[in-house]
């Protein structure tokens, strides 16, 4: 177990590193290492990659009288790093390692038997996070098969979960097929077969998936889905479902909007899914989901209102999303990444400005959560993010979220939660 000496050696190098990015001599050296990942064979480029996050971690919970955990800390480092090879006769591979070091073990990773502290899911593990083939020899089309990442739209239903240190990975074959004759037209069909989650576990599936997007030119995109998890381990059965969907979005990048002036945009997003019981799902349900925002972007600041709502109807009887990337949605205490038996509405705001030339992105968040009738208030939660980049590969990132719970509820929502990250990043 590495000494504290060696924890703050490593966080300092971290910060250092993204501090004197921006200096004419750390560019110079920045070029340097770019140029010594990078290779070409006859022209075609393949790289070393190479991602360093540090993160430390707090965590502190509440449940009002009842035995409370002990408040977490997590020093974590992981790395990541990957070969590419170059494109020959339209082939091309990628194979990346995983790996995550927890410098203290104040927290319960689920792994690693700390059950009397507060959860911090970022378990001391290693992996093979990513090994595919892909193909392009197909007009406009590119097939992948193997161990990858997979990322559909806002990641609410297929997304990777990038926030922990072990992300989620897939294996899976997957077909993108990008229309130049129909303009705007994105395909993707795929199948998974195996999932890879944050603490390093394989979850079985079979899951034919279909995600297909249309731009609407200057209005945005609209967007229709079908995902069918059949999970084939017992303990997963519950989490099988079949969900449909059709989403209509501007924009889906900081900045963009739908221009009113050279200075004023709009923002928009109207969103439906419907789900069901599927394969070996033991409870017949069905359960509705609805997703509304509207938003001005002026300057450099974007204002958003909006409301998300999962229906529920008891116990197994949820919409529920169960490949997605829940951390960002619902609060970023990570209070609802199941979905209560009642179900949620989530009410809240949302305010983004943009400083330094986009370097600077300063986020704040306010959310008011009930069932999904809107009579049972279940808490309020208030969410503040600063993230600073130093050129393409550093990063530095500071973020909050507490969490306050309304009396008289279970406990699993009935806990006050204040958590606290700092983070460095260098990728390449």
């Amino acid at each position: 177990m590495p000494t504290q000496h060696a924890k703050i050696l490593l966080s300092s190098a971290l910060l250092a590193s993204s501090a004197v990015a921006s200096s004419a001599y750390a560019v110079g050296i920045t070029q340097s290492i770019e140029d010594a990942l990078n290779f070409y064979h006859y022209g075609n480029k393949g790289a070393v990659k190479l991602d360093l996050n540090y993160r430390w971690e707090n965590v502190d919970q509440d449940r009002g009288g009842t035995p409370n955990p002990r408040t977490a800390n997590a020093n974590t480092a992981r790395l990541r790093a990957g070969l590419l090879s170059p494109t020959l006769f339209g082939f091309q591979g990628y194979a990346e390692y995983e790996g995550n070091l927890a410098m203290q073990e104040d927290f319960n990773s689920t792994r690693n038997n700390n059950g009397t502290y507060s959860i911090i899911a970022d378990p001391e593990k290693s992996e093979l996070n990513q090994l595919w083939i892909s193909y392009n020899g197909i007009p406009d089309t590119v097939i992948k098969g193997g161990r990858q990442r997979i990322k559909f739209d806002d990641d609410r239903f297929i997304g990777n979960v990038g926030w922990r240190q072990m992300e989620t990975t897939f294996d899976a074959v997957l077909l993108t097929h990008q229309n130049q004759q129909i303009f705007g037209l994105t395909i993707n069909a795929g199948f998974i077969g195996n999932v890879q989650t944050i603490t390093a576990t394989t979850e079985n599936i079979d899951a034919p998936i279909l995600n297909v997007n249309y731009k609407m030119g200057d209005y945005g995109n609209v967007i229709g889905y079908g995902y069918w998890l059949d999970y084939r381990e017992s303990e997963n059965f519950q989490k099988s479902s079949q969900t449909y969907g059709i989403r209509a979005i501007c924009c889906t990048k900081l900045g963009d909007s739908i221009k009113i002036t050279d200075n004023f945009g709009l923002l928009y997003t109207a969103e439906w899914s419907n789900q069901r019981d599927y394969g070996h799902g033991p409870t017949k349900y069905e359960a509705n989901r609805y997703n509304f925002m509207g938003g001005l972007q002026a300057y450099n600041v974007s204002l958003q209102g909006a409301v998300e709502q999962l229906n529920g109807g008891g116990a197994n009887t949820t919409f529920d999303t169960p490949l997605g990337t829940n951390h960002a949605f619902q609060g970023w205490a990570d209070i609802f990444l199941i979905t209560p038996n009642d179900g949620i509405r989530d009410v809240f705001g949302t305010m983004i400005v943009s400083l330094d030339r986009g370097n600077l992105i300063l986020t704040g968040m306010y959310h008011d959560f009930m069932d999904d009738t809107g009579k049972k208030e279940y808490g309020k939660e208030w969410d503040f993010m600063a993230v600073k980049k130093f050129g393409k590969h550093y990063t530095l990132l500071a973020k909050y979220a507490y969490y306050n719970a309304d009396t008289g509820l279970s406990t699993a929502i009935n806990t006050d939660t204040q958590k606290i990250w700092l983070q460095g990043n260098i990728n390449f």
